[in-house]
């Protein structure tokens, strides 16, 4: 007799689902910023990769503009309770990695232009 719990695979998400909740982690993650520089970390390219899974759990990987930056200790959370406004998130992890390192060159083209680096 097997008496381990039961469990149920979650449904895939739809490729519809996927790109709905996708453009609702950029606008999330669109709205914190390095309060040093205002730009917000998406356009930064601090973001390194966003995981979801069909659970709706996520995984994000950022990194900082300087492993010295004074919210270092900060900015995770702020990502994580942003991304935990979407209704349909169950979980969120954010974990800070520095490699490889940042540079300005990960910025998008509107955040260059923000700045005036072109």
């Amino acid at each position: 007799m097997d008496d381990a719990p039961a469990t149920t695979a979650a449904t895939p998400l739809s490729q519809a689902e996927l790109d709905k909740l996708t453009d609702q982690l950029i606008d999330k993650l669109k709205s914190v910023y390095d309060p040093e520089i205002p730009v917000d970390i998406y356009e930064l390219g601090l973001i390194y990769k966003v995981d979801v899974s069909d659970d709706k759990d996520v995984a994000i990987d950022m990194t900082l503009t300087a492993p010295g930056c004074p919210v270092a200790g900060e900015m995770p959370g702020w990502v994580h309770d942003a991304v935990m406004e979407i209704g349909d998130i169950r979980s969120c992890t954010v974990e800070l990695v520095f490699d490889p390192p940042w540079d300005p060159s990960r910025m998008s083209d509107e955040a260059k232009l923000q700045l005036n680096m072109f």
